[in-house]
């Protein structure tokens, strides 16, 4: 990958390639093609130009850099060009942030087999399984790139690091809480996705700005931090119900359940 001349895929490994995994190959090229398009728009509009500001927020409220990437829901970017847009828009993140694409793994039961050969050619990981968000800072500071994402994976994602020690090592870039906050039922909110509920007044937010050219692509989109100082403020009780969240009064659940066999699991999850 690199920053001034585009990204390129990794290389190797080439020896021996089967006709169809060849031709996957191929494909992939193709798809990379387009998505270098995506990045010298994204750069020549000035929306990342833009968008940096909101980007280094954390940074500049003294939040540990991410030292890794976790995504989720980034749909059929090979044929999605607003799915296209916002993988570009993640690459020129991992460049500005100091994250190595091997670092960055993704998970969405939507990627085709061209894609997958894509994000492999790009050095990305894959997790194998549907973690429907539930998954663990693990002591690193993490961002998680969710643009899109159901209510019902945010929500997991904080129960999973229901601490303020870990969420403090989180960065969100997603739909915007506060926007959740005033589109969702009060009742709701606290009885279907608590966990947003409760760590709104220690969240720091910042938005990406709007641009007219990706209206769609990023509308909604914001930036979330959680302060060490901030969640320390909440009060003791906000830490005491760790219960995991069932969704069983949810009505639109907006993610796919891991239950559901083969739809919850990578398609090259015996690969990775």
């Amino acid at each position: 990958m690199e920053a001034a001349g585009g990204w390129r895929p990794v290389r190797g490994r080439r020896r021996g390639r089967a006709g169809g995994e060849a031709a996957e190959e191929e494909e992939a090229g193709a798809v990379l093609r387009r998505l270098r398009e995506a990045r010298d728009d994204l750069l020549s509009s000035g929306f990342w130009a833009a968008s940096a500001g909101a980007v280094r927020a954390p940074l500049a409220g003294s939040a540990e850099p991410p030292a890794r990437c976790v995504c989720y829901g980034l749909g059929r970017f090979g044929g999605c060009p607003a799915a296209r847009y916002q993988l570009a828009f993640l690459l020129l993140l991992l460049e500005e942030l100091g994250v190595p694409p091997g670092r960055c793994s993704l998970f969405d039961p939507a990627f085709s087999a061209r894609e997958v050969a894509a994000l492999r050619q790009l050095g990305l990981r894959l997790l194998p399984d549907n973690e429907e968000g539930k998954h663990g800072v693990e002591g690193s500071a993490t961002l998680f790139y969710m643009v899109h994402c159901g209510k019902a994976l945010y929500n997991n994602l904080l129960w999973r690091n229901w601490s303020a020690g870990a969420l403090s090592k989180m960065v969100i870039i997603g739909n915007s809480f506060k926007g959740i906050e005033e589109r969702v039922l009060s009742r709701i909110l606290q009885r279907d996705y608590s966990y947003i509920a409760k760590v709104l007044k220690g969240t720091e937010e910042a938005a990406l700005p709007a641009h007219p050219r990706y209206l769609d692509t990023f509308n909604d989109t914001s930036v979330h931090w959680f302060p060490l100082p901030k969640l320390k403020e909440l009060a003791p009780e906000v830490w005491d119900c760790v219960e995991e969240p069932t969704y069983q009064e949810c009505d639109d659940l907006e993610i796919i359940r891991k239950e559901k066999g083969a739809a919850g699991r990578s398609p090259t999850a015996a690969e990775s």
